[in-house]
């Protein structure tokens, strides 16, 4: 599917979510950024059924801290995909060692 049809896609009103063209445009990524970093299922946003995809907000996070470790470091979106997953974990294992800290 072309950008043209991406940027003429919209999700439901009611919804929280973000087509494809919102979140290269909140983000600054290219669109084959965001391709790829879904096939190699980095993030995974639902597909409707005409074939948009449509983000979460944890997406969009993911995908605004990747562009600024990408930009601020130089360094390529695989990269940026490798240090955003680890601190990710960082933050995961720092919460749970303040949980442990509490049963103490």
């Amino acid at each position: 599917m072309d950008m043209e049809k991406r940027a003429e896609a919209q999700p439901p009103s009611s919804s929280k979510r973000l087509v494809i063209a919102q979140v290269i445009e909140m983000t600054g990524l290219e669109e084959t950024t965001v391709l790829e970093l879904i096939s190699l299922e980095w993030v995974s946003p639902v597909t409707t059924g005409d074939g948009h995809y449509l983000f979460e907000t944890r997406d969009l996070y993911r995908l605004n801290k990747l562009s600024r470790l990408c930009k601020d470091l130089d360094i390529t979106p695989t990269g940026g995909s490798i240090i955003v997953d680890l601190l990710d974990r960082v933050e995961k294992l720092e919460a749970r060692i303040e949980e442990m800290r509490k049963l103490i």
